[in-house]
């Protein structure tokens, strides 16, 4: 058998750490640290020692430094080498090394099964209890400079769940959206191309921008709101600034990106001469064609008022769908109420009667009102000598019901009967 030492790691070391590192994970444990955080020990001052046979590297160690704490990120072994004590061995050099440094607290973290535990428990590693979290947030290095030009940033991992009622429109941008883009070797084994580009469109205040919020949510992609009114402002002209925009979002590898009323900037063509508007048109249409070649992104148009919009912008082969997005229903009321009635008198409120009295009422319709409520309760608390030595505090049944009494909807018959004729004539699900 070939004699082994351990040295200090090297430069030239480096694609063979990087080989040592891949055959670590054939065990098929996934390893706490990818191999960029290793490099990156290795590369910022870190500690490292290998274990070589002749000028072949089979074993390598490695411990990112943090003060007089070190954390090692890499332990593994050749295939050929593992169960000979060499692991215990590298950790006895490393920690040489790294007490010399003033390093005198040492810690890794290890799935249960993963090489090199017990070469820890060998060398008097103690286990402790912890609870563990991580998150994997999808952007690289370079893309956080881009993201924060572009004004686009990283929602929280809740939105979704969060979206109250509005249970139809919810498995429809589940399963037409959000399945195929989170899964799409799932999507690719039954022939399904991810979405690249949807329209979301409906009345105002339906809750188009809180769904595109809740798919960059869902997916843990960047959400990015392309503002044409901020680029006519910035000049040197909204078309050049849409070209631009785009161009910059190309080089992020996951986006959601998202256009709100987009008819300000793809409304129908026409008229002689050409409208100023119409070069804008063109040139989001050409921005939406290129987008559409690189996978791993959505764009997101909503629009109040899809009729507006140019047939070309509509046309299959330039969005996948075109998803309504509707005034609430009973159920849908019902779950927006249930999260703004407070629970101490939830029991003691007749949601029936706030359903039934809030139809035509959007979700920030529903919320405003129950906000005045709820204001006027406290109001009547403190000033109101009626309320004083009253039973339960908190807005009543009457309280929500003069709230909505008080509160014009958005919505009329008129508006949701040009929805119902917008979805047959128009939607694409």
């Amino acid at each position: 058998m070939a004699s082994w030492r351990i040295r200090d790691f090297h430069d030239d070391d480096l694609d063979q750490v990087v080989r040592i590192w891949e055959e670590s994970r054939k065990t098929g444990v996934e390893p706490v640290y990818g191999l960029a955080e290793i490099l990156a020990a290795i590369r910022d001052e870190g500690a490292a020692v290998v274990v070589v046979v002749g000028p072949i590297v089979v074993g390598a160690c490695v411990a990112r430094v943090n003060g007089d704490r070190a954390w090692v990120n890499l332990l593994a072994l050749a295939d050929d080498w593992r169960g000979r004590g060499l692991g215990s061995t590298m950790l006895t050099e490393l920690e040489k090394r790294l007490t010399a440094r003033g390093v005198h607290r040492l810690a890794a973290l290890l799935p249960e099964g993963e090489t090199g535990v017990d070469a820890f428990r060998n060398r008097g590693y103690a286990t402790r209890a912890l609870v563990y979290f991580e998150r994997v947030v999808p952007l690289q290095p370079q893309e956080v400079g881009r993201l924060e030009q572009l004004g686009g940033h990283m929602l929280p991992d809740n939105l979704w769940n969060a979206l109250a009622g509005m249970e139809r429109e919810k498995m429809i941008i589940e399963r037409r959206l959000v399945l195929p883009l989170s899964d799409p070797d799932l999507a690719d084994e039954f022939g399904v191309l991810p979405p690249r580009s949807v329209v979301l469109f409906g009345p105002p205040g339906t809750g188009k921008t809180t769904f595109a919020k809740a798919v960059a949510s869902r997916l843990g992609w960047p959400f990015v709101e392309v503002l044409p009114s901020r680029l006519a402002a910035e000049g040197p002209g909204l078309a050049l600034a849409l070209h631009d925009t785009f161009g910059e979002i190309a080089d992020l590898e996951h986006a959601v990106v998202f256009i709100d009323e987009v008819e300000e900037i793809a409304a129908e063509r026409g008229g002689r001469p050409p409208s100023p508007t119409q070069g804008v048109t063109n040139e989001l249409l050409k921005c939406i064609s290129a987008f559409r070649e690189k996978e791993g992104r959505i764009l997101i148009c909503a629009t109040n008022f899809v009729r507006a919009l140019d047939p070309a912008f509509l046309r299959h082969g330039r969005f996948d769908y075109v998803i309504p997005i509707g005034p609430p229903d009973a159920t849908a009321r019902r779950a927006i109420w249930v999260r703004y009635v407070p629970d101490p008198v939830a029991e003691l409120v007749d949601l029936d009667a706030l359903v039934e009295a809030s139809n035509l009422f959007t979700p920030a319709d529903i919320e405003y009102a129950a906000r005045k409520a709820s204001q006027r309760a406290l109001e009547s608390a403190v000033y109101d000598q009626a309320d004083v030595g009253r039973d339960t505090r908190g807005p009543r049944t009457e309280d929500y019901l003069a709230a909505l009494a008080d509160t014009r909807s958005t919505l009329t018959d008129t508006i949701v009967a040009e929805f119902d004729e917008d979805i047959a004539r128009i939607a694409r699900l």
